[in-house]
Order: C-alpha cells, then structure tokens, then sequence
C-alpha cells in the first residue's frame, strides 16, 4: 500500500494563492499514518485530493495496492430523524453486525443507541460517524479529525484497537493533536507553513501498539522533531 504525490498543487478558485504548491511525497502502509502541520497549509485540501473529492490539483497524486478510499470528517453530520442504533444497522452490511456490536462497546455509545443524532454531545456525533465507516469495506480511510471533541483516555483506547483489530488496512489522520500524532502513527507528514509551501516531509512516529510501553523520552524527541518541521 501507497500514497504517492509528485509535485502536487493546489489552488481554490477564489484564491490567489496556492493552499497546496509543488507537494512530493510517499507514504506507506498498513497502519496509522498522519498528516501534521498549522491551520490553512492544505491538510484537509490534501486528505480530499486523495479522497477524490477534489479531482483540479495540478501535478501528480496516485496510490498503489489501495482500491477503496473512505474519508471521515469531524464535521460530517447524520440523520437527525432517527435513532443513533437504527442509522448504523442500516449502513452496517450484511455479516458485519458483530463488528458493529464490538465498536459500538468500544467507542462508549451504548447508552445513546436509541437517541436521535442531534440529541447527542459532539464527541458521540463524531465517535458515530467515524464508526459508520469503520464496519464498511475499505483500504484506506482518512480520518480527519474524526475524534475531536472526545477524551483523550478514551481517543486512546480506540486508537490503539482499530490499529489492532485492523491491521491489514491503511489510515491515514488529520490532526492537530501533536502528542497523538506522535504516539500512535507511524510514518507523518508534516507540512509547514505558507513560506515553507511544498516543503513537506515524513518523520516517524512511536506507533504506539497495544499493552506497549510508552518511552516518554522517544515520545519528546519525535514532539520535538515534528515542531521543528513546521
């Protein structure tokens, strides 16, 4: 599995500035990959060019071993009409209901499967939706910042047993969270600010596993080389 981009731009039309410009880059999988950097440098802009949501960039972006790519967005909203458990027994296909049963006992939602969508706190909003896409057929799903608004003990947990009970598939995570970004991803691409434009690079994280033991001081080095790349 691959994501590659070659001299990759990007400019909204009522821009005069490129979000993206001249952006290269490979990334590998399987496993939690990330994308990092501030506000405005074109992650999101990045995240839906792979998606193919948005399909004007100039140069190249193309992957290899990935068929399949679903993208999660934190701001992405249900249906509010019916309850949480009925929309996800819907989208949930054939065979996977055990899977449902084990996310939905895993991301905390139990107590809110008969509450409608738009009666639940944020964090549950987007704990569901990002539970939507996990029991569907994918290679690669892009999370971007799919679990904003959710603790960090329990956006722990979740992290580190999607990365166990998927470890065949790739994912790639829009955050602003450095110290998650660092802990639990593997391969980040860090893209700086709009002076250092399509000067992106990949740094390693810990990739953090499950009942593994964190190593403060590789944690702080990897804090510390990331900012350093902004």
């Amino acid at each position: 599995m691959q994501i590659i981009s070659n001299n990759l731009s990007f400019q909204y039309p009522d821009s005069d500035t490129k979000v993206i410009n001249s952006l290269s880059f490979s990334m590998h999988g399987p496993g939690f990959n990330a994308v990092f950097g501030p506000s405005g440098v074109g992650k999101t802009s990045l995240a839906r060019i792979i998606a193919g949501s948005i399909t004007d960039q100039e140069g190249d972006m193309y992957t290899k071993g990935i068929t399949t790519i679903l993208y999660s967005y934190n701001m992405e909203r249900l249906p509010g009409w019916s309850s949480i458990g009925t929309l996800l027994q819907q989208v949930t296909p054939p065979g996977r209901e055990a899977l449902l049963e084990e996310l939905i006992e895993l991301f905390a939602l139990q107590n809110v499967m008969d509450s409608p969508f738009t009666r639940i706190s944020l964090g549950q909003q987007n704990r569901s939706n990002l539970l939507r896409y996990l029991v569907q057929d994918f290679d690669l799903l892009i999370m971007d910042e799919s679990l904003a608004n959710v603790d960090e003990k329990l956006r722990q947990t979740i992290l580190l047993h999607i990365k166990e009970r998927f470890p065949d598939r790739m994912f790639l995570s829009i955050s602003h969270n450095l110290m998650e970004v660092a802990t639990f991803c593997k391969e980040i691409l860090v893209l700086g600010t709009r002076e250092k434009s399509g000067k992106g690079c990949i740094l390693q994280g810990l990739d953090l596993q499950q009942d593994a033991v964190l190593d403060k001081d590789r944690l702080d080095q990897s804090m510390l080389e990331v900012m350093n790349a902004c």
